[in-house]
């Protein structure tokens, strides 16, 4: 007899299986019920494993520049690692003052995000020159013309390694959110 089942049904029964075979490995009961007769199956301690040694302080460090804006979200603009790559997290084209989202569109978001990511590569010692890799987040590509009209200002010659996506949207309605990683040997 061949059975035509769901994945949903298939994924049920492997559920089903695995809860079965967990409450069998752990305790029997006699089938009266009889919590006297119960036997609980042996459980091996836990491995202890040696703690890894942790890196030294410098290993990772916080950029946090001065100018910029205060969005009161969690995390840190960029992360110094080693003191020769920095990862700079995703801006949107927010004002530094303000922490709202510049007006004039995708120009003047697209400016105000390099900008912004400017002032962190600043604050860890690079500059645009440094920067290796972007990744900028579109909500329109129809705007992709004018964000690389914009990107080029800032990137005139051999500019980094890049990917353009488009996404559904962005905090704050933005058009643009762009992130790099800049590398920079001691």
């Amino acid at each position: 007899m061949h059975v035509d089942l769901s994945p949903r049904m298939v994924a049920a029964i492997v559920l089903f299986g695995a809860v079965a075979l967990i409450l069998t490995a752990t305790r029997v009961i006699s089938p009266g019920g009889d919590e006297a007769h119960r036997v609980t199956a042996p459980t091996a301690p836990a491995p202890q494993w040696p703690a890894l040694p942790r890196p030294p302080p410098s290993f990772r460090q916080a950029v946090r520049p001065e100018r910029f804006p205060a969005t009161g979200l969690p995390y840190t603009p960029g992360i110094l690692v080693r003191g020769e790559t920095l990862y700079l997290s995703g801006q949107l084209g927010r004002d530094p003052e303000t922490a709202a989202l510049v007006p004039g569109g995708i120009a003047a978001e697209t400016r105000q995000a390099l900008v912004n990511l400017g002032e962190v590569l600043r604050e860890a010692g690079m500059g645009y020159e440094d920067v290796v890799s972007v990744t900028a987040f579109l909500t329109d590509f129809a705007d992709f013309p004018r964000y690389n009209q914009i990107y080029r200002e800032f990137f005139p010659q051999d500019p980094p390694a890049r990917a353009t996506v488009q996404v559904a949207g962005l905090n704050l309605g933005a058009r643009i959110e762009i992130q790099m990683i800049a590398a920079k040997p001691r």
